[in-house]
């Protein structure tokens, strides 16, 4: 019995240390809507020197719509490096190169520290994992969640985005913002 329990045991390691290994690699590539992307950055409240990192940046929008807005600096991070080649394009060709960067990395080992803003549009079990590194970002940094929040840390405010009365696309419906400002409470707290 205790040979069958220890080999069961050792099938699930074998079976699951891999698929937490690509959990991260399952996450889809889904852009946010741009009028959801200017939402997001209006909530954060940017503000001149501010520095962006967008966790899983996809095609580079969010990034690179904060860079042209406000001039800020700006940094994208995805696993998938045809996106972050794709990011890189889309900065050249909206002239905002000198502001982003777009690395291939994963989000979840990447150093934020510098950032004073992170945008995530990822899965909730990536946004949990991802809290740590976020609770120790500077005082007042913010963070703005498209969607997925984060358990058992309680968001500043929440806002929902209807959308746009003129868009027929797939895009059109609501979608839900957190916000976190680190180091404040939330007023419902």
């Amino acid at each position: 019995m205790h040979t069958g329990v220890r080999a069961a045991i050792g099938l699930s390691v074998l079976v699951l240390t891999p698929l937490a290994a690509t959990a991260q690699d399952a996450i889809p590539y889904v852009r946010s809507p741009m009028h959801v992307v200017q939402r997001m950055l209006e909530v954060a409240e940017i503000k001149k020197g501010d520095i962006l990192y967008d966790m899983g940046s996809g095609d580079g929008r969010i990034v690179i719509e904060a860079a042209k807005k406000y001039g800020i600096r700006g940094v994208g991070i995805d696993l998938n490096a045809e996106l972050v080649a794709k990011a890189r394009e889309n900065a050249a060709n909206e002239g905002v190169s000198h502001l982003v960067e777009f690395r291939a990395q994963d989000g979840l080992t990447v150093d934020i520290s510098e950032a004073t803003v992170v945008t995530l549009y990822m899965f909730k079990w990536f946004n949990n994992a991802l809290r740590p590194k976020l609770q120790k970002l500077k005082f007042g940094s913010r963070v703005v969640a498209h969607d997925f929040d984060i358990d058992d840390w309680k968001p500043t405010r929440v806002e929902y985005v209807s959308p746009p009365k003129d868009d027929p696309s797939d895009y059109a419906e609501s979608r839900t913002l957190y916000i976190w400002r680190v180091g404040e409470t939330s007023p419902a707290s």
